[in-house]
């Protein structure tokens, strides 16, 4: 294996390390309750539950639509531009068609 190879194999194993990092600590964060669903701010397709408009995660169609969310560590979302905190009905697992159905 040659020293290129190695490096190759360090930088790749480094970044597995760093995205399970990651996840774990997200994971803790959100076991914790210390996030908040921020609407307005999300970027189409990247919303982490439904809406009145979509029915789960990643369906969201446009940019910054005002229903569509994403969790975000507590008293972070109104600092962000266009960012604000929701509890509606419809920002619930399932979206819209969850409301109807409880």
């Amino acid at each position: 294996m040659t020293d290129r190879d190695q490096a190759l194999m360090r930088n790749t194993l480094a970044g597995f390390i760093a995205i399970g990092l990651a996840a774990a600590s997200g994971m803790a964060l959100a076991a914790k309750g210390d996030t908040e669903k921020c609407a307005g701010i999300v970027k189409a397709g990247k919303n982490d539950c439904g809406t009145s408009k979509s029915a789960c995660a990643g369906t969201s169609t446009a940019d910054r639509d005002a229903e569509a969310w994403i969790l975000v560590p507590a008293g972070t979302c109104e600092r962000i531009a266009g960012g604000k905190v929701t509890n509606k009905p419809e920002n619930v697992h399932g979206g819209a068609a969850a409301v109807k159905k409880g």
